[in-house]
């Protein structure tokens, strides 16, 4: 049974519970849902918010995606089940403004983006902030499995218990001001445990799956989406090794990505050893219109910039300092050594060993080298040199 004072406790809001109003971005996943169950047990004034981000209709057939129609209606129904208000906003213009749209055009720069960090940094923590305080909310909950810890009105961010779903590499773009004012309830509990209060509450969705595509992309398929949106945008070009030699066609760079190693559509190099003879993607360029392969020791990446560059902490005192760094949601926080401007907006961030396959148009998120829980920040990439820059094929 979990301990109801501590969801009071992850609130961190003054006084009796039933004094504020708390908006919950209820998604119809389970993880929102028992949010907002939680915050009811708890006493808070709770109201739901779903935003409907796309073409109801199209909604209407897709599952598995955080936003589609039935998705809407899961939220509506838990929404009921707890007695409390729920409202539908619809944001379809700015979520194609915003993420959509700039998930393509990243895609045709031969980048490989991340929405759902974009649709955190917009759609979600700017438009749904602003809603929920329009009603009055003294908090907005979401379902993040991420901490928010106060020390003496110090705020700042780490991460989840679980750390099979912990979601800091997508919020590293939280301000210190959104820090003000939003809350991650479920930050303390594991899935197990979340799953189990939605069946104690008796809630629709206490065993629906996660959501595993971004909820614009159909299974998962990236290049669909680029090719329905920017048909005249995607063109045949070449395959080339990293000498430079034309070895295959392609259909189009969207339908690649750096590090990619299988469904290139050419096979590997005979007549070398085994390490080398398997093909990766090592880079697009957008200009000739070319897949760059090779072995995977082109891929060795020893820097990277990093831009927009958003701190979660006072600036450090020092411009050169150590931290780790994720690359990817699912990897491992690896060591570097960050090189700042005189403002920190951008940064060169020098890897102690060498990383592969990073890309642009990722995120780096930054943790505490000596208490990895806590997130410093992060940004993105904006240039991943690897070992093809010494062939200088791109630019021959």
């Amino acid at each position: 049974m979990i301990n109801i004072n501590q969801v009071i406790n992850e609130m961190d809001l003054e006084g009796n519970p039933s004094n504020h109003r708390v908006v919950v971005a209820m998604s119809g996943g389970v993880d929102s849902s028992v949010t907002a169950a939680l915050l009811v047990e708890a006493g808070y004034n709770v109201v739901g918010l779903t935003m409907q981000l796309y073409d109801y209709g199209k909604a209407l057939k897709k599952k598995g995606a955080c936003c589609a129609g039935s998705d809407i209606n899961d939220a509506r129904l838990v929404s009921s089940r707890l007695g409390i208000p729920h409202y539908v906003l619809n944001y379809e213009s700015v979520f194609q403004d915003q993420v959509i749209n700039d998930f393509v055009d990243s895609y045709l720069r031969g980048e490989t983006p991340i929405p759902c960090v974009r649709c955190n940094q917009t759609v979600k923590f700017t438009d749904m902030f602003s809603r929920a305080k329009k009603l009055g909310a003294s908090a907005l909950a979401t379902g993040h499995y991420i901490r928010r810890k106060n020390q003496s009105g110090n705020l700042s961010l780490h991460t989840g218990k679980d750390l099979s779903k912990d979601q800091s590499y997508f919020l590293f773009a939280t301000t210190k001001k959104q820090l003000n004012f939003v809350r991650f309830p479920l930050g303390f509990l594991t899935k197990e445990e979340t799953r189990s209060i939605a069946k104690r509450h008796e809630l629709n969705v206490a065993d629906k799956p996660d959501s595993q595509d971004i909820c614009f992309v159909p299974e998962g398929k990236y290049a669909d989406v680029v090719r329905k949106l920017r048909p005249n945008s995607v063109d045949r070009g070449d395959i080339v090794d990293v000498n430079g030699n034309v070895i295959g066609k392609h259909n189009g760079i969207i339908d690649f990505t750096i590090g990619q190693r299988k469904g290139i559509g050419v096979g590997g190099r005979k007549g070398v050893d085994d390490s080398n003879s398997i093909l990766y993607v090592i880079a697009l360029d957008t200009k000739k219109n070319n897949v760059i392969v090779g072995p995977k020791e082109f891929l060795s990446c020893n820097k990277i910039k990093i831009s927009e560059c958003n701190w979660i902490i006072d600036l450090p005192q020092k411009s050169k300092f150590k931290v780790l760094v994720k690359l990817r949601n699912s990897s491992e926080p690896v060591i570097g050594t960050i090189k700042a401007n005189f403002d920190f907006s951008f940064v060169f961030l020098y890897f102690d060993e060498p990383q592969y396959g990073v890309s642009t148009g990722q995120a780096a998120v930054f943790y505490n080298i000596k208490k990895r829980s806590h997130v410093l920040g992060g940004g993105w990439i904006t240039e991943a040199p690897n070992k093809l820059a010494d062939n200088n094929i791109i630019n021959a």
